[in-house]
């Protein structure tokens, strides 16, 4: 068997069978199937897709290709959530403090920034001393012991996943719903997670662009899950604008942290307790969505939510007076806000040229291996249907560098479109798959 039959195959819309997937995954993990083999395969999948049965074969073939954690014997039940990635989405800073507050484990394996999306490891890292690269002993004590974890794939879980999602990353072969499908549950099934929440994003922020191409994802994973004797729920929620104002590693710790101790954005704070609420309900906390809603609610408003993600941070070997004072997390030199050109109603704010402007700042990695700026970013003071004066602050570039901010500024501009009619608000979600 050679790489470059199995690439030339898929490149002719030829469905790969299973030992050919095995083979090609295991090659890549071990280093026999280089980058640029695997940069062409992972092409030829973005144009020409995998069939139902090849994706659950890929992503049990990343799941094994090294250590699976078998979490059966630390705790009862193991939930875990998962983002396909958005802008200004810091959910998981918040909701796994939540649900662990409820009283029910979260092991999370999470990823670094991927396109214009943020990393929740990145952002983590703002605070300083935090560790994201727990072994698998150390990741089974923290789970029995606080029960909670969020840290990123070890050495040994889903090796295949981390070398494909960092080369991904740098090859424009992000947006594709079995490779994007096949990452997330690669980790949830490696990291031994049994029941799941799904947070898949559409629209102009997001990888999947429309309602339909969101459901296809979100259905292709509960499926998955399935497969793989797990349960899975999938939100679909919107990202054709930020989601709550911070967009930028240590902006976004801040808010999250800010949420955590009752304040926040309401929109941030709505979706991240939707989220929970699920959570709460698939680990059987509450009989109905309307009781799941009442804890996860009172975990946050209680101050149990902050107090887990004290534990978090510290097990992590995190600095909790950063954390007890967000003022400290790295900040910019330089601080710029910027007024509305006009007055009226908001009609769109691009959630992908917003990601974009702030990756372009140095927040995120434009290629591997790529340095990350955690102080720069940008915070989006408004939301769709809003109605502002002119004059009024629009949004405030955080930048170490005055051109980037020059150029920030316009393309955050351009970002915002304006209309002389009220508009209405964006929904947060737009239903769900079970």
């Amino acid at each position: 068997m050679r790489a470059v039959d199995i690439i030339e195959k898929k490149r002719d819309r030829v469905a790969l069978s299973k030992d050919e997937i095995e083979f090609f995954v295991r090659g890549y993990t071990d280093g026999s199937i280089p980058d640029y083999q695997a940069a062409a395969w992972a092409m030829a999948i973005v144009l020409n897709g995998m069939t139902s049965q090849e994706t659950a074969d890929l992503t049990l073939a990343m799941a094994h290709s090294g250590d699976a954690l078998d979490l059966s014997g630390v705790v009862d039940i193991v939930l875990d959530k998962h983002s396909t990635g958005g802008v200004g989405d810091k959910t998981t800073l918040v909701v796994e403090p939540i649900v662990a507050a409820c009283g029910l484990p979260v092991g999370k394996m999470s990823g670094r920034g991927l396109g214009f999306s943020g990393g929740t490891l990145d952002k983590m890292e703002s605070i300083p001393g935090y560790r994201t690269d727990l072994t698998k002993e150390e990741f089974l004590k923290q789970l029995k012991t606080i029960g909670v974890v969020l840290t990123g794939q070890t050495g040994d879980l889903a090796p295949a996943d981390g070398k494909l999602y960092a080369l991904r990353d740098v090859t424009g072969t992000v947006p594709s719903l079995p490779l994007i499908a096949s990452s997330i549950m690669s980790k949830k099934i490696a990291a031994g997670a049994q029941r799941i929440v799904l947070d898949v994003k559409l629209g102009l922020g997001a990888f999947m662009p429309d309602l339909e191409s969101a459901r296809a994802l979100a259905e292709s994973m509960v499926n998955i899950a399935k497969l793989a004797d797990r349960q899975a729920v999938a939100l679909l929620s919107d990202m054709n604008q930020p989601l709550g104002q911070a967009v930028g590693n240590a902006l976004e710790v801040k808010e999250a942290i800010e949420t955590l101790n009752g304040g926040g954005p309401a929109d941030f704070r709505e979706h991240a307790l939707e989220v929970a609420s699920q959570l709460v309900l698939l680990g059987e906390a509450a009989p109905d969505e309307k009781k799941a809603r009442e804890l996860a609610t009172e975990a946050l408003e209680s101050g149990r939510a902050l107090e887990r993600f004290r534990q978090l941070v510290e097990a992590q070997g995190g600095d909790l007076a950063y954390v007890d004072d967000p003022e400290k997390l790295p900040k910019a030199g330089i601080v710029e806000e910027v007024p509305a050109p006009q007055s009226g109603y908001l009609r769109e704010i691009n959630a992908k040229i917003v990601g974009e402007t702030s990756v372009a700042l140095g927040a995120g990695r434009e290629k591997k291996g790529d340095e990350i700026d955690l102080a720069v970013g940008v915070i989006v003071h408004h939301n769709v249907g809003d109605k502002l004066e002119e004059g009024q602050p629009l949004f405030t570039i955080h930048a170490n560098d005055r051109a980037k901010l020059e150029q920030a500024r316009e393309h955050l501009l351009s970002a915002h479109t304006w209309s002389d009619s009220p508009v209405e608000p964006l929904p947060l979600f737009y239903g769900i798959v079970k």
